[in-house]
């Protein structure tokens, strides 16, 4: 599983979606998240992971973003071992790098991604 957060339009990054990908079957799931910030990731993530079957969440793989600096309380809660990738190293993730380059053909820079995905 790979993870990362689409940015929306507002200030601080108001609007914010996440995005979790299986690799192997490429399943996407688009998790509501309140603002780009380590409590709102938190809770979104923790949400869909928890939601989805065992065998799909074994672990996940992340930038080194600050909105993840709250993985340790994800894994907690989800069973879920998280990966940080290594600096500037976008092909560590190449799945996720290329489903979100196809979800902004969608959903450009500066949409307001607040009324996108549903919550958990």
């Amino acid at each position: 599983m790979e993870g990362d957060p689409i940015k929306g339009k507002g200030k601080a990054n108001a609007s914010s979606v996440g995005t979790l990908v299986e690799r192997t079957s490429g399943y996407l799931m688009l998790v509501k998240m309140n603002a780009a910030t380590a409590t709102s990731a938190m809770e979104g993530f923790s949400a869909a992971l928890n939601g989805m079957p065992l065998a799909m969440r074994k672990s996940m793989t992340y930038d080194q973003g600050r909105e993840m600096a709250r993985h340790a309380e994800i894994t907690q809660q989800t069973g879920v071992a998280i990966y940080v990738c290594d600096p500037h190293s976008p092909w560590q993730r190449g799945s996720n790098e290329n489903i979100n380059g196809l979800i902004r053909q969608y959903l450009p820079k500066g949409t307001d991604l607040s009324v996108t995905a549903r919550k958990n």
